[in-house]
């Protein structure tokens, strides 16, 4: 097990958590619907990176291969998306325009479906 990682993985859970909870509860009378479900999408793919990074923090010894740069990029790419988009949603909260920050949104994706596709290489190559 890699304590690291999971620790990673349970703090993206319980921000994702407390995240979820601000929205649904504080954000409905401040922010337009669109932005709030922009918003609670953030939450979401922040929970499933954090879910990911427990399942493979738990897991590290059954795999023959480093999982160093899959979490770190499943990590920035999780940063960058969910970050970039709570920004994005909340701009008008803060009387701020954060629009300079849309491209990173889907930057952050990229990063995130490379460390997937790093994962599927890997395991088909330890399965070899």
């Amino acid at each position: 097990m890699n304590n690291k990682t999971v620790i990673t993985g349970t703090i993206l859970c319980v921000i994702g958590i407390v995240l979820g909870a601000f929205g649904a509860h504080a954000l409905k009378s401040l922010i337009s619907v669109d932005r709030l479900q922009s918003f609670e999408t953030g939450v979401r793919y922040q929970m499933y990176a954090g879910f990911a990074l427990l399942i493979l923090g738990i897991n590290t010894d059954r795999f023959q291969f480093s999982l160093k740069w899959i979490v770190r990029l499943l990590l920035i790419g999780i940063i960058l998306f969910s970050g970039s988009i709570y920004g994005l949603a909340l701009q008008d909260v803060f009387s701020v325009s954060l629009k300079f920050i849309g491209p990173i949104t889907p930057l952050g994706g990229l990063f995130q479906i490379i460390g997937w596709f790093l994962l599927i290489y890997q395991l088909i190559k330890q399965s070899k």
